[in-house]
């Protein structure tokens, strides 16, 4: 990394800490006509334990059912007399609360929004239909193979710890989480030093600094909601699933987390798989039609990072399949072919350009930045991160995830040995455990 950048933060970005803990970052885009508000808690599924799996998730449909001073359908029509949208998302290692609309409205979203966050009060009639919406999505997610390939692809990595199991959570707890577990659970996590509030676009920083301060400046400041890592283990498994006429397969190793600024495995997975001019999609798409839908992608949390490639296929072409990308992987572990990495440093820089101009992306960019870094990282860094990434490193970043062991998942329709045959192919280039392809090794916990 060329450290010489490191620190020169971007100049449209403003980042103030109030005193409680809770940090508001503005960024300036004047060529705006709207704004982008967002509250981001550092509360996740990887802030569950077992019996609280699914609960982050929950609070966050409920967060918009009804505060102290207004209804569920007040919120909306305060939002939507305004002409803007509302959302909220819930992920392994956050959850977060959107508004965008025009931009002389971004003081008052950062009020509405402190107010959805702040005080929700959890109607207890309120819980009951929400509660039969997320198992309806549930059971969507139940009814899509590649979803639950990639549930059987988490636990296989992680285990029992938090980040192996699905965001979502578990059905039986969906049902059975009274109003009093949601309102300890946000009083034990939602506080001022895990949360960043944020607003990009046409706004003045200054206004949106004092906004933040009067909606969050009496939170409680609270502790940093911190997690230890989990051990990875990998290993292979199947589902069949009657109906399916595809098989659906994930392929991943580890790769560096979100929180050791490495920039190899983003690398190493653009290099392998973005663009049809990939390994990837160049040989098991174009030119031997193994599959229609084929991706790779480097997916980095605070506490991991997954180098994953997805893809479905006919059960007859399974075994071709992972024949066909371990010897694809195999290669680049022997030699970073160099047309190929100036191509995946260019589509790495394009697409986080291209991310820039979006002001929600861009805002999550900086709230995940400050929870793991203290700090919101400049473009420049970045840029420079990615190129400073040597064939050697990428090399070596193959070769490390080989080391690792292989984790795959396979879903739908499959045929009787495509287990045997999958194990057979990957542990003949030693990129999968020695251990039986359908257990986990026992799980142990990072300190």
């Amino acid at each position: 990394m060329n450290h010489a950048r490191v620190g020169q933060a971007d100049t449209d970005t403003t980042v103030a800490t109030l005193a409680n803990g809770v940090r508001v970052v503005a960024i300036a885009l004047p060529h705006l006509a709207t704004a982008a508000v967002s509250v981001f808690v550092r509360s996740g599924s990887q802030h569950e334990g077992a019996r609280d799996s699914g609960i982050s998730h929950l609070v966050e449909h409920m967060a918009f059912k009804g505060t102290a001073e207004r209804d569920c359908q007040r919120i909306n029509l305060d939002a939507e007399r305004l002409g803007a949208e509302v959302n909220a998302h819930t992920d392994k290692d956050h959850t977060a609360y959107h508004m965008r609309g025009l931009a002389e409205h971004a003081s008052e979203f950062v009020r509405m929004l402190g107010d959805i966050v702040r005080h929700g009060t959890f109607p207890e009639a309120e819980l009951e239909r929400e509660r039969q919406v997320i198992l309806h999505e549930y059971a969507e997610d139940e009814d899509d193979p590649l979803s639950i390939a990639f549930r059987l692809f988490d636990r296989l990595c992680y285990g029992e710890h938090a980040l192996g199991r699905p965001v979502i959570g578990d059905r039986r707890n969906i049902a059975r989480f009274t109003r009093a577990q949601l309102l300890d659970y946000v009083g034990r996590q939602y506080t001022g030093a895990n949360v960043v509030v944020g607003a990009a676009g046409r706004v003045d920083p200054g206004a949106i600094v004092r906004a933040a301060e009067a909606a969050f400046g009496s939170m409680a400041r609270g502790a940093e909601n911190l997690v230890a890592p989990p051990t990875y283990l990998g290993g292979l498994k199947a589902r069949r699933l009657p109906g399916s006429v595809q098989s659906h397969l994930v392929l991943g190793f580890p790769i560096a987390p979100l929180r050791d600024g490495r920039h190899d495995g983003i690398v190493a997975a653009a290099l392998f798989g973005e663009g049809m001019s990939s390994p990837l999609m160049d040989q098991i798409r174009e030119r031997r039609g193994l599959a229609y839908y084929a991706a790779c992608s480097a997916d980095l949390y605070e506490l991991c990072g997954q180098m994953v490639i997805e893809a479905a296929t006919a059960p007859a072409h399974v075994a071709e399949f992972f024949d066909a990308v371990g010897a694809l992987l195999a290669a680049q572990a022997e030699a970073v072919d160099p047309v190929g990495l100036e191509r995946a440093r260019n589509q790495i820089l394009v697409r986080s350009l291209c991310a820039r101009e979006v002001p929600a992306r861009r805002l999550e960019a900086a709230a995940l930045d400050l929870f793991v870094f203290g700090r919101v990282r400049p473009a420049a860094e970045l840029i420079a991160a990615v190129h400073d990434v040597t064939p050697e490193q990428v090399r070596a970043a193959f070769a490390a995830m080989f080391a690792a062991g292989a984790t795959v998942a396979l879903a739908g329709k499959l045929g009787r040995a495509a287990e045997e045959q999958v194990a057979r192919s990957l542990r003949a280039r030693s990129m999968l455990a020695a251990a039986p392809p359908t257990r986990a090794r026992r799980v142990t916990f990072a300190h």
